[in-house]
């Protein structure tokens, strides 16, 4: 069973009495769900994930007010919920996963993961936030919010960045991608620089991926998970196939013996199938990119089509 349906069903059976019972005079100022860290949150969790922070769990958020008189007590009430449930023993949690469950603080839960317990207001504040902090605090579900505080932060979140910082993060991303896969890569292997190549061809594969979720229009989790949740995307979810087939390639470096400095200044060395790969997934974005009215140019050099998506700021 996912983490994420475990822990609404245990809150259900247990936790729900427990507030309104226990605490009922201040029952009405706590939210309840499973948002934050850990890949029970993003509903990717596997039977690899089981062997920590995993079981029976879920988090209640108060003001801090609330969380200074009510938060000790309310917590000592949710430890002694039965451990077992369902079959599955009580979570494990190791050191790093210490405070992702339980009782928490409304403000420190956004504070510790964004640096600020407010939505920004300007697009210089939602600059400054990291994305896959951002894809942290809007994952999961709220199974209830009474108070609306919490769900009120959130859904501001969701609503995603104003337009203009989109667009310079899409940019910004795209720049990277070129940069990286369309130029450094093939310089480096023309040079023999095997690992200086490979460190391109990595940033190229995260830089990609990260102009998809945007051109999606959704925080793309941090890197462990990039990958994995490009399969819920709806707009150039390809790409990940794609992105895969890079590692597939049997010795690349054989295509670029005996190239000589000035040879592909201009042109491509198809015979490495690592190129056809990069330039077929930077023609998808293209194409993206025109779809969505934000170049005209056909391409596919992503550095080329920076100035028209900047022009729709």
């Amino acid at each position: 069973m996912k983490g994420l349906e475990l822990a609404e069903k245990y809150y259900e059976t247990y936790g729900k009495a427990m507030i309104e019972e226990q605490f009922a005079d201040v029952a009405d100022q706590t939210a309840v769900g499973l948002v934050g860290q850990g890949s029970e949150c993003l509903g990717f969790d596997d039977e690899i994930s089981m062997d920590h922070d995993y079981g029976p769990s879920f988090c209640i958020w108060m003001p801090r007010d609330v969380y200074v008189q009510y938060g000790a007590r309310m917590q000592a009430a949710y430890e002694a919920l039965p451990q077992e449930f369902m079959g599955f023993s009580g979570r494990i949690i190791e050191e790093q996963g210490q405070g992702r469950v339980g009782v928490l603080c409304l403000e420190d839960f956004y504070a510790g993961i964004l640096g600020r317990y407010t939505p920004p207001t300007t697009n210089e504040e939602w600059l400054m936030l990291n994305e896959s902090d951002l894809a942290t605090v809007t994952n999961g579900k709220v199974f209830e919010d009474r108070l609306g505080r919490f769900s009120e932060i959130r859904s501001i979140l969701l609503q995603y960045y104003p337009r203009e910082v989109w667009l310079r993060r899409l940019v910004q991303s795209m720049a990277r991608a070129a940069q990286s896969g369309q130029y450094n890569y093939a310089r480096a292997m023309k040079r023999g620089e095997r690992i200086a190549a490979e460190m391109a061809l990595t940033e190229f594969i995260r830089e990609s991926m990260q102009t998809v979720y945007l051109l999606n229009r959704k925080y793309a989790p941090y890197d462990k998970w990039m990958r994995r949740g490009m399969e819920e995307l709806s707009v150039c979810s390809e790409i990940g196939d794609m992105l895969d087939l890079l590692y597939t390639i049997p010795e690349p470096e054989t295509a670029w013996e005996g190239v000589q400095p000035h040879d592909y200044i201009y042109n491509l060395n198809t015979n490495d199938g690592r190129i056809l790969i990069i330039e077929a997934v930077c023609n998808i974005i293209v194409q993206e990119l025109n779809k969505q009215g934000l170049s005209d140019r056909q391409d596919n050099f992503l550095q080329n089509h920076l100035q028209a998506v900047l022009g729709k700021i």
